[in-house]
């Protein structure tokens, strides 16, 4: 029966420090975004250097790049490669022109941080309980037995 109940306890323990583990990241992730957008407001700024499409360089079919001048003739697979450049680039532009994408980051890591949370605190809080009820159960019968 002692190993049974150091199991349990130890599982208790265990996640109850996981509950608050998750809380903690969840509660630091969001005070992190709240820097962030209020205090440090240039510290996302690089990031719009990264959401733009990159120039059209056209591959060969051996996957080398091929230099373009205004002064030689191009082939014709090398208009075709602009050309489906071209196209491939319009459809982006229409895609992606209303998207904020540092908006988007900001959503995406408030919403991982509230799940963090809204999984953690009832994990903890449901665990927690039990121990303290359980303490609590073992000191009335302690103070009983005397």
């Amino acid at each position: 029966m002692a190993k049974n109940s150091l199991i349990r306890t130890l599982y208790l323990y265990i996640f109850a420090l996981l509950g608050l583990t998750l809380v903690t990241i969840g509660g630091v992730r969001l005070v992190n975004l709240g820097l962030k957008v209020f205090v440090f407001t240039q510290a996302d700024a690089d990031q719009k250097l990264y959401n733009t499409m990159p120039a059209p360089y056209p591959l060969m079919k051996d996957g080398s790049v091929t230099e373009i001048s205004t002064s030689t003739a191009l082939t014709a697979e090398q208009k075709t490669a602009l050309e489906s450049w071209r196209l491939e680039y319009q459809r982006w532009q229409t895609e992606n022109k209303n998207i904020n994408y540092l908006t988007s980051r900001r959503q995406q890591d408030v919403s991982m941080s509230l799940a963090l949370i809204l999984i953690g605190l009832p994990l903890y809080f449901y665990h927690w309980g039990v121990i303290r009820k359980e303490n609590k159960l073992n000191n009335s019968e302690s103070q009983s037995d005397i």
